[in-house]
Order: structure tokens, then C-alpha cells, then sequence
């Protein structure tokens, strides 16, 4: 099996942590690699997950929590978001997750899930279980950069 770091943040599924898990997912992300357009991407897919779990999942009901981990890989980050607050049995989920589909009813696994297309359009892979639940697999991979970091730069020399 491919070796890689995992990092799991429980935190309340109420919207102001939203900033919290994209501040997270920021300097993760960056510390991979990838590019400037690559993080703002992945934060806009992992708030669409986020919002999607803290407005749906406990409806009014306090002390929901959400889940999110972040698998990192040689060429990939894979991210977990869950509404269960549980932690995450990596080998098992993945055993039993699957690729979400455009013809599956958007409303079967969430109200408003118009933040699954966006999801989806932003990421390279998104995988969904929704049996007790919603967990929400989403995979970037990692590119090399085509230009090389010194023919990007502006000179200062005239």
C-alpha cells in the first residue's frame, strides 16, 4: 500500500468554521504543491462540502459535528468531509464508497445540491456514500507545473 500522512479535523457544523477547515485546507494544500488556482478550487469545493453538511445534516439540532479529513499522497490530496462527526476507517470507506453520478437524484443525497455539480466541475474525482450520512470523497492530483518557477518570473534587471 502507498504511504501517506492523514490529518482529520472534528470541528461543529455550524458555518463560521467553514474559514477554519479552507484556512486548513490552504496550507495543506500548499504545502504539496499545488498552484495558486489549484487551492482556490479546492477551497471552494471543500466549503461546498462543508456548507452542505453544516446547513443539512442536523438541521436545527446542536452538537453536530463534521469531519474532514485530508489524505496526502506523492500525487494526490484526498479529501473526506463527513456529517456523521465520525472518525474516518480509511480502508473501509474506501471499500464501500463509489463515483457519484449525474443521473443520481441530487436531492436523494441533500437538499440544494447544487454544490455537487460545482464539486464535481472543481475536483478531479468526487466519490459519494450516503447510506447513514453523507460522506464526500474528493480528489486532486497533483500536476507538475509545466512552466518552470524561473521562466515565470518578471526581471528586475533592465
Amino acid at each position: 500500500m502507498e504511504s501517506f500522512d492523514f490529518i482529520e479535523m472534528k470541528v461543529p457544523a455550524k458555518p463560521e468554521y467553514v474559514g477554519v477547515v479552507r484556512l486548513s485546507t490552504s496550507g495543506i494544500a500548499n504545502r504539496m504543491g499545488f498552484s495558486y488556482e489549484e487551492i482556490e478550487d479546492l477551497k471552494v469545493a471543500i466549503s461546498e462540502a462543508m456548507s452542505n453538511a453544516t446547513t443539512h445534516a442536523y438541521e436545527d439540532k446542536e452538537g453536530g459535528e463534521v469531519t474532514v479529513g485530508f489524505g496526502l499522497y506523492e500525487d494526490r490530496l484526498e479529501v473526506m468531509v463527513a456529517d456523521r462527526g465520525e472518525s474516518f476507517d480509511l480502508k473501509r470507506i474506501k471499500s464501500e464508497i463509489g463515483p457519484y453520478k449525474n443521473n443520481q437524484s441530487v436531492e436523494d443525497l441533500r437538499e440544494g445540491g447544487f454544490g455537487l455539480f460545482l464539486i464535481e466541475a472543481l475536483m478531479d474525482k468526487v466519490e459519494i456514500k450516503n447510506d447513514y450520512g453523507v460522506i464526500v470523497l474528493m480528489t486532486k492530483y497533483l500536476r507538475e507545473n509545466e512552466v518552470d518557477i524561473n521562466d515565470d518570473q518578471i526581471s528586475t534587471t533592465l
